[in-house]
């Protein structure tokens, strides 16, 4: 993993290096920087692939230059298909260039692994993410030069002032995170999964070149060939990841994902060291006894990391400003304490189970939403209809309800947090129902008019985009970043993820248990009482140190100055919070607050 930073147009060294500085997080092996007439491209690298000084950063062949952040993992297959005589490493970035070559910007279609990249042709700026989103990509158009980066940090010196984006405000209390291309900074804009920009005497072309959806629904019906190929995936998927010499560990939940990546990488002669989080006085949260069975049962060697409220109170700032803007995760803190322990015991890599859930349908909740999509076909829904609206609560079923009757769009990503009624509630100004459907109003209409129809078909593919996307892997780059960890996602592999797409949508679903095919190929690997245990994931008590801490006064204190929210709702909220309810909502606010505060008061 790396850092990318660069300028077009009129710039000062000693800015654009003071800025550069700002990303030395992602990459300390080297730093390279390239200072030509209105052109700074630099790169902070963290090496992995081709350690050698030849492999530095950025990279220039020919005409083309590159600054590139992640890991190409077939770039040896893709460097055979191109079949040229003389290469000057043996890395992969060299490969990029050496694909553009071949195939122009195209080339990032034959591309497997995570990466974003700025490939500089003359006066052609591409900047390119990755079809899941797993490495970030920003950038800000002033009026006398372009500006990108890896980072919102890097950017931010760039700005004439900082003020709030109104869509990302929106779309981050909608859904957890703020939607592409918005960020809370106006004047700051980010790549979305699957997306290259091409910036060119002023003008920008973004262009969207991947959709997980196969063309074809059910492409496979049978189960037993579903699980074969499954499995198969898997198998390449753990197995590319693993294809380093650098020093590998593995996040280590009492969950299923964590297990199984753990355990075909045992398959494979892989014994991976293991980290896993608890929390003393907090057994509902704690998940080491799970874990620490899992290990055992595999024979991996198991570190566990605890966390304690004193750390969660001296490290929360920290935390947030490596975050740059809110993201509502209260599972961030926990996570970027337990890489920083994995940093400290020097492993270079680990290997996390995001994408899991929302492939194999790994949410309870999945089931609820096409159980109440039949309620759409009820005779007597208008009578219903009314009554939901005579009759409003902040319950998230009451929503559900209220959809179906209304014939709107019932499932807005597992992530989504509070209604467009419960923000025009909390507001002082007017926020309509269904006003937050803009924001996923594009892949809406690409799922329509693709051939797929099946309900459990759109809460995967929007939940890749946003859910995981925006959300799970923003956080997951930050915190592993943050302590120059490098981590991969093995059920992010494009390749398994469209296997599993191509599933008839009835063989996913099964007989209404969550993960049904996974866990029927975890059979071969792991005892029933693993494949079968509750899952508690990266819960954690972050609600009862909030208030024990008393920064949870701090959301009070920035709406008494900003006057943003109705301070009796607020009220309302942080009262239902501390008996347990509407946490997530709560959590969301105050990271909101302590970016106002940090940002703009």
């Amino acid at each position: 993993m790396c850092g990318v930073f660069g300028i077009l147009g009129d710039y000062s060294p000693l800015k654009a290096r003071e800025a550069l500085g700002m990303l030395i997080h992602r990459g300390r092996d080297h730093c390279g920087i390239v200072e030509q007439e209105r052109v700074f491209l630099a790169h902070q690298r963290l090496s992995i692939t081709d350690a050698h000084p030849r492999s530095h950063q950025p990279m220039r062949r020919g005409k083309v230059m590159i600054s590139f952040n992640g890991e190409i993992y077939n770039y040896r297959e893709i460097r055979e298909r191109l079949n040229l005589s003389e290469w000057t490493t043996s890395g992969d970035t060299e490969v990029i260039l050496a694909a553009y070559e071949k195939w122009g910007i195209a080339c990032v279609e034959q591309f497997e692994g995570m990466f974003a990249f700025a490939l500089l042709d003359g006066e052609k700026l591409y900047l390119v993410r990755d079809r899941f989103g797993k490495k970030p990509l920003f950038y800000h158009e002033g009026k006398n030069a372009f500006v990108f980066a890896s980072e919102i940090k890097a950017i931010k010196p760039f700005l004439s002032t900082v003020r709030m984006n109104d869509e990302a405000l929106h779309s981050y209390l909608s859904f957890l995170a703020p939607a592409p291309p918005y960020t809370f900074y106006q004047g700051i804009e980010k790549l979305e999964s699957g997306e290259w920009l091409c910036y060119e005497k002023g003008a920008i072309t973004r262009h969207s070149y991947y959709t997980p959806l196969p063309s074809t629904p059910s492409v496979i019906t049978d189960r037993q060939e579903a699980i074969r190929r499954i499995e198969a995936q898997l198998h390449r998927a753990v197995e590319m990841r693993l294809d380093t010499d650098a020093s590998v560990a593995a996040l280590l939940s009492g969950g299923l994902d964590s297990a199984m990546i753990c355990a075909i990488a045992s398959r494979q002669g892989r014994k991976l060291p293991v980290f896993t989080l608890g929390y003393d006085e907090y057994d509902n949260y704690d998940e080491r006894k799970n874990a620490s069975a899992t290990a055992d049962y595999l024979g991996l060697e198991h570190t566990e990391v605890i966390i304690s409220k004193e750390e969660f109170h001296n490290r929360l700032d920290e935390l947030l400003f490596q975050m740059d803007e809110p993201l509502n995760d209260p599972a961030a803190l926990p996570l970027y304490l337990l890489f920083g322990r994995i940093a400290q015991e020097e492993h270079k890599v680990v290997l996390s189970g995001e994408g899991s859930d929302e492939l194999f349908l790994g949410y309870r909740q999945y089931f609820e939403y096409l159980d109440i999509e039949k309620a759409a076909s009820l005779h007597h829904k208008n009578w219903l209809k009314k009554y939901f609206h005579a009759h409003f609560s902040m319950n998230r079923e009451w929503e559900w309800y209220k959809r179906v009757f209304d014939d709107t769009l019932l499932f807005r990503t597992s992530g989504e947090k509070f209604t467009d009624l419960q923000q025009n509630l909390l507001f002082r100004r007017n926020v309509r129902d269904n006003d937050s459907l803009r924001f996923l109003e594009k892949y809406r209409q690409n799922f329509v008019q693709s051939a797929h129809s099946d309900p459990s078909m759109w809460y995967s593919m929007i939940d890749l985009k946003l859910f995981v996307g925006e959300h799970f892997l923003t956080k997951l780059d930050r915190v592993s970043m943050a302590h120059t960890i490098e981590a991969r996602t093995p059920f992010l592999d494009h390749r398994l993820a469209e296997t599993i797409l191509s599933v008839d949508p009835i063989l996913r679903i099964g007989e209404g248990e969550t993960k049904t095919l996974l866990k029927q190929i975890a059979r071969n690997y792991l005892s029933d009482e693993i494949i079968d245990r509750k899952k508690k994931g990266f819960s954690n008590p972050y609600m009862e140190w909030l208030i024990a801490s008393g920064r949870i006064d701090l959301i009070r204190e920035v709406n008494d100055k900003t006057g943003m929210f109705y301070p009796e709702i607020v009220e309302k909220y942080l009262e239902l919070a501390r008996r347990g309810r509407f946490k997530q909502h709560v959590w969301g606010l105050y990271v909101l607050s302590h970016w106002i505060q940090r940002e703009l008061l």
